[in-house]
C-alpha cells in the first residue's frame, strides 16, 4: 500500500492555507493590516465604516479560518490515529483491541482508561518498592467490575 498526495482542490488549499497561517509571515501581514487601519483612521475621521471594515475583514478571515484549519487538523489527526494503529498491530503481544480507539462511546473508553490508569498506578508502587516496571502485564488483569448502569463497583481511593 503506497500511500499518494491528495489530488483535491480543498485538500491542498486547505493545507497551504494553514501551513501559512502558522507561519510568521502570516502575524506580519496581520499586524501590518492593523497598522494601517489604525493610521488611516485619522483620513477617515474614525468613522463607522472605518471601523466596520476591519470588523468585517477580521471577522471575515477568522470564520475562514476556522474551518481551514480545522480540515487540516481532523486529517492530521486521522493520520497519526492510522500510524498509531499501525504500531500498534506490529508489536507482538500488543493488545488488538486498542486499534481504532477513538471510535469507542465515552463509557468504553473510559473502562479502557481506568485499566491502563491502574496499570500505570501499581508500577509506580513497584518503582516505589524498587522493583523494575519495563514488564508487560495483561490490561485484563484486576479489570473493575461494571454494573448494568455502567459504574464500576471498585471504590476508588
Amino acid at each position: 500500500m503506497r500511500p499518494t498526495k491528495s489530488r483535491s482542490w480543498f485538500t491542498q488549499f486547505a493545507k497551504a492555507s494553514s501551513r501559512w497561517a502558522g507561519r510568521s509571515a502570516a502575524f506580519c501581514a496581520a499586524v501590518g493590516l492593523i497598522l494601517v487601519w489604525a493610521i488611516s483612521g485619522p483620513l477617515f475621521g474614525f468613522s463607522d465604516t472605518w471601523q466596520l471594515v476591519i470588523n468585517t475583514t477580521t471577522t471575515v478571515i477568522t470564520f475562514l479560518m476556522v474551518f481551514l484549519i480545522q480540515s487540516t487538523q481532523n486529517r492530521d489527526a486521522e493520520a497519526t490515529q492510522v500510524k498509531l494503529d499501525e504500531l500498534i498491530r506490529s508489536i507482538e503481544g500488543a493488545h488488538l483491541a486498542l486499534l481504532d480507539l477513538e471510535e469507542l462511546e465515552e463509557a468504553e473508553l473510559d473502562d479502557v482508561r481506568a485499566r491502563y490508569q491502574a496499570l500505570a498506578e501499581r508500577a509506580r508502587i513497584d518503582l516505589r518498592r524498587g522493583k523494575r516496571d519495563t514488564h508487560a502485564p495483561d490490561i485484563e488483569a484486576r479489570r473493575p467490575a461494571v454494573r448494568e448502569d455502567g459504574f464500576s463497583t471498585e471504590v476508588k481511593k
